[in-house]
């Protein structure tokens, strides 16, 4: 009957001759590693074993370039300056992103409209344009931590009263903002106490501003100071209150987007961020396009 025992006893039973025969072609192999410089590998013991390779736990892949899609007119995110030359936030964010990743990195500029095909058909390995974190947008890729968030933020002109910037202390005050935004969806949630007076566009809303029509102009924060430092607001105005990043009217945040189920990608760049805010090169890449504080 076999039993273990009975397997353990075969075993002792070797003479030194078959114990050698058997011992032989395992001792080369080993021989003729060493001489190589180097040692019997987990997939040469497999294979010795009559294993299968493919069933050992393989190291991933190291990732030599990052292949970023962007689009080319969007300022200050993405466009080209006066030479030509590809540049913007997005632009020197993936560039720093692959610098602290150690890996090549080459950026192709898409019509918006392409930039998450690339992903699907195998063109690239991220998107980097401005798309934020939504119920629709996840459907079609994974995205990294959020880089940047697009804050719902007052304006008031330099001399008004320096009121409560909140529900309570905004009650009667005339506050500007687009029509069909999340903005107003806000404003008429919890300001409902002010008079909201809707402008069918931002241009029409900050003229308004400027001429003293408003009391306050609510909008997304980082168009926002654009005009509060440029020629068309005539110095008129401030921030003040906020930020207001309330996800359910202005989203979960800018994020780079890679394919559904690229894990490897997304980990790296979500490194390569989290390392980029804590040396503070992150707040330099935002200071060389946002010369107006958003937050």
């Amino acid at each position: 009957m076999y039993s273990p025992t009975t397997q353990h006893s075969e075993r002792m039973k070797f003479s030194p001759r078959a114990l050698a025969a058997w011992l032989l072609p395992v001792l080369s192999m080993v021989v003729l590693a060493m001489s190589a410089g180097g040692s019997p590998s987990v997939a040469q013991d497999s294979q010795t074993l009559g294993l299968d390779a493919e069933t050992t736990d393989k190291a991933p892949e190291r990732q030599l370039v990052l292949r970023f899609v962007t689009e080319g007119d969007f300022p200050p995110f993405n466009f080209y300056d006066e030479d030509g030359q590809l540049t913007g936030f997005n632009v020197d964010l993936a560039r720093s992103i692959c610098l602290e990743a150690a890996v090549a990195c080459d950026i192709q500029v898409k019509p918006w409209d392409e930039l998450m095909l690339t992903l699907r058909r195998g063109e690239s390995d991220a998107v980097i344009a401005g798309h934020r974190i939504t119920a629709k947008s996840v459907q079609e890729a994974d995205f990294s931590t959020p880089y940047l968030y697009t804050p719902g933020r007052f304006a008031v002109r330099h001399n008004a009263e320096k009121l409560d910037i909140s529900p309570e202390g905004l009650q009667g005050q005339r506050i500007g903002v687009i029509r069909g935004s999340a903005h107003e969806a806000f404003l008429k949630t919890f300001f409902r106490d002010s008079r909201i007076e809707v402008h069918p566009s931002s241009e029409s809303a900050r003229e308004a501003m400027v001429n003293g029509k408003l009391d306050y102009l609510f909008d997304d924060g980082i168009s926002l100071s654009f005009w509060l430092n440029g020629t068309l607001s005539q110095q008129c105005c401030e921030f003040r209150g906020g930020p207001f990043l309330e996800s359910k009217f202005f989203g979960d945040g800018i994020a780079i987007a890679v394919k559904k189920g690229d894990r490897q990608t997304r980990e790296l760049i979500n490194r390569s961020i989290a390392s980029l805010r804590e040396s503070g090169r992150f707040e330099e890449i935002i200071g060389r396009y946002f010369p107006y504080r958003i937050y």
